[in-house]
């Protein structure tokens, strides 16, 4: 008995003229009719499963740009950028499940094109077109505190090396320095890279910035170069090299385009660090003025009657006390005792002396000379 399995040959449409025809009918037309319909439902299934190659594609695309914004955010130290971060981690969490989908339903496209039965132009060529895709298994993602630690042992041990690579200037400088030392082609040789052009954006150092986010840009480029071929950085490092230095314009205006892109970033993120310092300084230098009441006296001179001002620009004691009678009694105290909050007034009262008692001696009965208006 014969062990070949004739089975894969139960569906196979390969000839027209094996069914019984009128003889009315025009056979040559029908088989024409025939074929003609089934090249269009090929041609229909060819363009679906094009479409979705594109569709997962582009999907692909847009999760990778949200993954680099949420790089570039978390590295950020400024608390403007949580709300930032929540919003883009969302868009990322509901682009993966698009992503998902996107697979799903060209593995089900897949499926049904095995399914289908083969006929005269499909035996007709050497091979079975098909679309393949390689579904990477889910891997469990490394937490925030893992990734920081990484990150903390990597620049402690290689930062010289990081730095002299921010600061090369020539591609052929750039390939043979990788070359030499390969462990730096990894994410966080670019995540430093990025820390650094913005902690020199902040000093000011614009030149050195755009020096080092060129280099940045290299090492991006040739991480999503092994992204999308699937293969460790550094045994992709030199493709990057050969295709920047010998690839038509295009390429090298998208490379530009992301420098020019980063570089603004950048300088948005620096803007951002200085405006927040800047707050923190005012703040600090606020509490260090601060009178016994905790009130700013810069504050407090500002909302004083133009009269009593200029009483404390003069040190008039005796203006002060004219200024204060034609006031009313309720209003003078209570410009009387913020001037004592704010350390504008000394009032020449005893300690045991009541709060009363003391607003009473300010606007009253004022002797001592007063400090001079804290300003700026």
């Amino acid at each position: 008995m014969s062990g070949i399995d004739y089975s894969v040959w139960d569906h196979i449409e390969v000839s027209d003229d094996e069914d019984d025809i009128h003889p009315n009918i025009d056979t040559p037309s029908l088989f024409r009719w025939r074929h003609q319909a089934r090249v269009e439902r090929m041609e229909e299934f060819q363009q679906k499963t094009q479409d979705l190659n594109k569709g997962l594609s582009e999907c692909r695309r847009k999760v990778s740009e949200v993954q680099k914004k949420i790089q570039e955010l978390s590295l950020s130290a400024a608390d403007d950028n949580k709300a930032d971060l929540s919003k883009v981690q969302a868009e990322e969490k509901k682009l993966k499940k698009e992503q998902r989908d996107w697979e799903r339903k060209l593995e089900d496209h897949c499926r049904e094109e095995k399914k289908m039965p083969w006929n005269v132009d499909t035996l007709s060529e050497p091979g079975f077109s098909k679309s393949v895709i390689n579904v990477k298994p889910e891997v469990e993602e490394e937490s925030e505190e893992d990734k920081e630690k990484k990150h903390k042992t990597f620049v402690e041990k290689y930062e010289k090396q990081i730095k002299h690579f921010g600061m090369l200037g020539r591609w052929g400088d750039s390939q043979k320095f990788l070359s030499d030392n390969p462990h730096l082609v990894c994410e966080e040789t670019a995540n430093y890279l990025v820390i650094m052009c913005i902690d020199l954006e902040v000093d000011e150092k614009h030149a050195l910035m755009e020096q080092v986010a060129h280099q940045t840009i290299i090492m991006q480029f040739i991480l999503e170069l092994a992204k999308s071929l699937k293969v460790d950085p550094r045994g992709c490092f030199r493709q990057f090299f050969t295709k920047i230095k010998t690839s038509d314009q295009q390429y090298q205006d998208a490379f530009n385009d992301e420098l020019e892109s980063f570089k603004e970033r950048v300088r948005g993120r620096a803007k951002i660090r200085i405006e927040k310092a800047m707050k923190e300084y005012e703040e600090e230098e606020r509490q260090k003025r601060s009178g016994p009441g905790g009130l700013d006296p810069v504050d407090v001179y500002e909302t004083l009657p133009e009269e009593m001002q200029k009483c404390f620009d003069d040190k008039d004691i005796q203006m002060l006390q004219d200024v204060i009678s034609k006031m009313d009694p309720t209003d003078a105290k209570l410009h009387m005792k913020r001037c004592i909050d704010a350390g504008l007034w000394l009032p020449n009262s005893k300690p045991d002396d009541g709060d009363d008692k003391e607003e009473d001696a300010t606007y009253e009965d004022a002797q001592e000379e007063p400090e001079e208006a804290k300003k700026d």
